[in-house]
C-alpha cells in the first residue's frame, strides 16, 4: 500500500466509510453505501466523484495549436476559447497511446486531460514529438482535484453554490468562475456517466472545501458519494471506452467505433495508416452486446461464433443496473458488428448466447 500516491480527499473518503482500493497507482474509493445505490442516484438525482487521479497537462506557446494537430487525431483548430473536445493520442503503429480531453483557453493556451494510468506514458510519447514546435510543456497533475458531480440534479444543487448561470454552459464548454467561495475553478459541462452534470477543477488545498460544499448543497436533493463501481457501470451503459479494456496501443480508433473523432483534414501521427485502414475497411469492429442466455460477460472472457470458434474477446462486461440486463462490449469480426448479429461468450466453458445491439444501452 505504502508505493500508493493518494488524493487530496483521501481522509475524507475513509472518515466516511468508503471501501478503498488500488487504481491506477492511487488509493481509490470503489464505492461507499453500495455500487447500484449509487450507480442509481446518479441517474436519478446525483452522485459527486472524487477523480484527482486524472492527469493535467498544460501546453502553451505560439505553436500549441500546430503541436496539438500533430499528436492528436481530432481537429484541435475548431476549437475557440471556452470549448473542449474529446480525442485521442494515436501512436506510431496505428494504435492508441490513450484518450484524453482537450481544452481550449486560446490558440497558444491549452490543457490536455488524460487517464491516470498512462500519465508517464503520455507525457513521454508527448515530449517526443515537442522538437520542431515552438511549445512548452507542463504537467500540474499533482497540483489538481477533480471532482465530477453527475446526474439530473447536478445543474440545481451546484447552482446554489456559484454566481456563474450553470444552464449557460453547453455541454463540451467550461469557464472559470467561482465556486463554494473558491476562485477559479475550471467548471466543465462534461462527465463520464451518460446522466449529465460537470466536473470541477481545483487547486488540492480547496478540495475539502469544496468536496463538504457539495455534499451539504446536494444532500435535499439525494446526491451520494460515489466510488469507481458505479462510475465504471455509468460509462459502460453509455457505451463509452475505458482506456487499457476497450482501447489500447493495439486498436485503432476505427475499430473502436471512434472514427467521428478521426480527421483527415489534417496530417497527424499514423494518419495516413488510418486513412488507408478507412478506404480498405477494418476487419474487426467493437460493439455491443446484450445476453441473450444467462450470464455476465466479463473483460478479457473470449467471444466464439454459434459453432465455437473463437473469433473476439470481450473488453467491458457487467449487469446493467438501469436495466437489469446482463450487457458488454467487445470486438468480433466485422460480418458479426451488423445489429442483431448473434455469438456467443464462452462462460466457464460453455458458449452463452449474445445479441449485438445499438448502443449506448440506456437511451437518454
Amino acid at each position: 500500500m505504502s508505493d500508493l500516491k493518494s488524493t487530496a480527499l483521501e481522509a475524507t473518503h475513509i472518515e466516511m466509510g468508503a471501501k478503498m482500493v488500488p487504481f491506477a497507482g492511487y488509493n481509490m474509493p470503489v464505492q461507499y453505501s453500495g455500487l447500484k445505490n449509487e450507480h442509481h442516484a446518479v441517474r436519478e438525482a446525483a452522485g459527486m466523484f472524487d477523480v484527482s487521479h486524472m492527469g493535467e497537462f498544460f501546453v502553451e506557446g505560439p505553436d500549441a495549436l500546430p503541436f496539438l494537430q500533430k499528436v492528436t487525431s481530432n481537429d484541435v483548430s475548431k476549437l475557440l476559447p471556452g470549448k473542449i473536445q474529446y480525442s485521442c493520442m494515436p501512436n506510431e503503429e496505428g494504435g492508441i497511446v490513450d484518450d484524453l480531453l482537450v481544452y481550449c483557453f486560446s490558440n497558444e493556451h491549452f490543457l490536455l486531460v488524460v487517464n491516470a494510468s498512462n500519465m508517464e506514458k503520455d507525457w513521454n510519447h508527448l515530449m517526443q514529438y515537442t522538437a520542431g514546435f515552438d511549445v512548452n510543456m507542463r504537467n500540474d497533475s499533482d497540483a489538481y482535484s477533480l471532482l465530477a458531480v453527475q446526474g439530473p440534479k447536478a445543474t440545481e444543487i451546484l447552482q446554489t453554490l456559484t454566481g456563474v448561470d450553470l444552464a449557460e454552459i453547453k455541454y463540451y464548454h467550461f469557464v472559470i468562475g467561482e465556486m463554494a467561495g473558491i476562485a477559479d475553478v475550471i467548471i466543465s459541462a462534461t462527465g463520464y456517466t451518460g446522466a449529465g452534470g460537470f466536473e470541477l477543477y481545483v487547486f488540492n488545498q480547496d478540495a475539502k472545501k469544496l468536496w463538504d460544499a457539495v455534499m451539504a448543497a446536494g444532500e435535499p436533493h439525494g446526491l451520494l458519494p460515489a466510488g469507481l463501481g458505479a462510475r465504471d457501470t455509468l460509462r459502460l451503459e453509455m457505451g463509452m471506452c475505458l482506456y487499457g479494456n476497450d482501447i489500447d496501443d493495439t486498436t485503432s480508433p476505427l475499430e473502436a467505433g471512434l472514427g467521428w473523432i478521426t480527421k483527415f483534414t489534417k496530417d497527424f501521427v499514423s494518419s495516413a495508416k488510418f486513412a488507408a485502414q478507412k478506404e480498405a475497411g477494418v476487419s474487426q469492429k467493437l460493439v455491443g452486446f446484450e445476453m441473450i442466455d444467462r450470464g455476465i460477460p466479463r473483460h478479457g472472457y473470449e467471444i466464439a461464433d454459434l459453432a465455437g470458434n473463437v473469433i473476439g474477446r470481450v473488453t467491458s462486461g457487467t449487469n446493467s443496473p438501469t436495466t437489469g440486463k446482463n450487457i458488454g462490449m467487445g470486438y468480433v469480426p466485422v460480418a458479426l458488428a451488423e445489429e442483431g448479429s448473434e455469438f456467443a461468450v464462452v462462460i466457464r466453458e460453455k458458449l452463452i448466447k449474445a445479441q449485438v445491439v445499438k448502443l449506448p444501452f440506456v437511451k437518454k
